[in-house]
């Protein structure tokens, strides 16, 4: 057995053990912790693994129908082991943190995400890592319905937005998927094998028409996965309303799903659509409605989770930039803002989580004054709040500069076009994240405590999981290259194809 499929099956073993009543905690945070040994292994040998390989490592495929040609295949490159580290990290932070009073649905419910996560990243069949994204939706819809914050109706109410955004969203993305399937399979036989499409496309490409049309379908269908601007209005609630567990994991690893599938079959299968005016033009203006508008809307929000939730959909907008620009800097800015983005956001959550269940509420006018009490939990909050804006130092810092300077520099351009403008439009958006998330951050912490309400800091056993986390982006802050080291040709291959496309378009344009 692939130590791939031992990493994807463990979280899903660890549900069923629970559902049979085997002990939650002790199931669910040894297997989490073992996973995320597991993960750090095969990142630690990815380069000795993947050596002399031009496709992926740890590679296994078990096949389960001839045709169509569909196989339960895994496999791994630098972006596939980045961002299982990420839900492996995430996941045992999720899972450390939810309180012993809690059913255990909380812990299956979190594996069954984490699962879901680990096998839409390390799926090389289509069919898979569309399907493992759907089975990591299923517990996330339900969690958010029986188990989240609010008063029963406004939970369903919010369960069922989420429900027709993201089924909508996926059924969109199964036509534009079906529909690459089927152009790119030859001689009457289908096949759902990532390699083979790739390989396929490299031979005969599409004609540039079928190739946008195609690939705007699928921006549509993953982006509103993402909460691509304006089809974003899903999310916000739906983070501020989940379980804690459920936040962290959904809005920390599950929404980097989209961008995953964007750069994993879109940028190689389909360069010329993706990258053709029209299709940039139309991602631009959306991206820089998330970064903009969201930001406006984040900064007028109430309360902490709603600032949490706001933020996190207006981040996406910086990682939509560094796809549209194709550069190396910017998709390997975009792979590490990813990264960031989720452990930092996770650790937030949680936070906020603690913090609910301490004092009750998390309206910023009745806090205040919390530092005083709680200097260790001031220090971490202060981590993910910063990070979050992009103090140097901190992980996010490094993958927005990355993305900014590759898409200024869009391929050696001396013109100013449109990505260059979007570019000086999203620099506004890190001014605006320092507002909002400052001034929650004085709010909450200085001052005087406005309700008489007040938190302690955790025990040193509750605080591993959010030591893990700042560690994380400590770390990956100052030393970036740990996980940029993990490419090897990936991105440059996909570089290429967006420069031969954005050059295509150019003269196109020209004449």
């Amino acid at each position: 057995m692939s130590p791939l499929e031992i990493v994807i099956l463990l979280p899903l073993v660890a549900a069923l053990a629970i559902w049979l009543g085997a002990p939650a905690r002790l199931t669910s945070v040894g297997t989490a912790f073992l996973n995320l040994l597991l993960v750090l292994g095969l990142a630690w040998n990815f380069k000795s693994a993947s050596a002399g390989k031009a496709g992926f490592a740890y590679e296994s495929a078990r096949i389960v129908l001839d045709n169509p040609a569909i196989s339960f295949a895994v496999g791994a490159d630098g972006l596939a082991i980045i961002l299982a580290l990420l839900t492996a990290l995430v996941a045992l932070a999720a899972v450390w943190q939810i309180n012993p009073d809690k059913p255990g649905i909380y812990h299956i419910a979190s594996h069954l995400i984490a699962g879901g996560a680990f096998g839409a990243f390390l799926s090389t069949d289509v069919f898979f890592l569309y399907a493992f994204h759907e089975l990591a939706l299923i517990p996330t819809l339900i969690m958010i319905a029986n188990h989240g914050h609010g008063d029963d109706e406004y939970r369903k109410s919010v369960a069922w937005k989420t429900t027709v955004y993201l089924g909508v969203g996926s059924l969109i993305l199964l036509a534009g998927l079906a529909w690459l399937v089927l152009e790119f399979s030859s001689g009457g036989k289908l096949t759902f094998d990532l390699m083979a499409l790739k390989a396929q496309a490299a031979a005969t490409p599409l004609p540039k028409g079928t190739q946008s049309t195609i690939a705007f379908i699928l921006l549509i269908g993953f982006g509103t996965l993402v909460s691509l601007f304006p089809l974003h209005s899903w999310a916000a609630p739906a983070y501020a309303t989940a379980p804690t567990p459920v936040a962290m994991l959904h809005s920390g690893v599950l929404k980097k799903f989209g961008l995953y599938g964007l750069i994993r079959i879109v940028l190689p299968l389909l360069p010329e659509g993706f990258y053709c005016p029209c299709v940039q033009n139309a991602l631009l203006f959306m991206l820089l409605g998330n970064i903009l508008i969201m930001g406006f809307v984040t900064i007028h929000q109430k309360r902490l989770d709603d600032v949490l939730a706001n933020s996190s959909v207006m981040h996406m907008g910086y990682i939509f930039l560094g796809l549209s620009a194709g550069t190396e800097t910017a998709l390997r800015g975009a792979v590490l803002l990813m990264f960031a983005h989720g452990i930092s956001i996770a650790l937030l959550f949680g936070l906020a989580g603690r913090m609910r269940n301490q004092i009750g509420t998390l309206e910023l006018n009745k806090l205040g004054g919390l530092g005083a009490h709680a200097p260790v939990f001031t220090v971490l909050f202060a981590f993910g709040a910063f990070a979050s804006i992009g103090l140097p130092g901190l992980a996010n810092f490094a993958g927005e500069v990355m993305i900014f300077l590759g898409s200024f520099t869009n391929f050696g351009s001396t013109s100013f076009g449109p990505l260059q403008w979007a570019v000086v439009g999203a620099l506004w958006g890190v001014v605006m994240s320092a507002v909002y998330m400052l001034r929650a951050y004085r709010s909450i912490f200085q001052g005087t405590a406005m309700a008489g309400h007040f938190v302690t800091d955790p025990s040193w056993s509750q605080r591993v999981p959010f030591v893990l986390l700042a560690a994380v982006l400590l770390v990956a802050g100052c030393c970036p290259w740990i996980l940029l080291g993990l490419f090897k040709t990936d991105l440059a291959t996909l570089t290429d194809a967006a420069s031969t496309a954005v050059q295509s378009a150019t003269k196109a344009v020209s004449h």
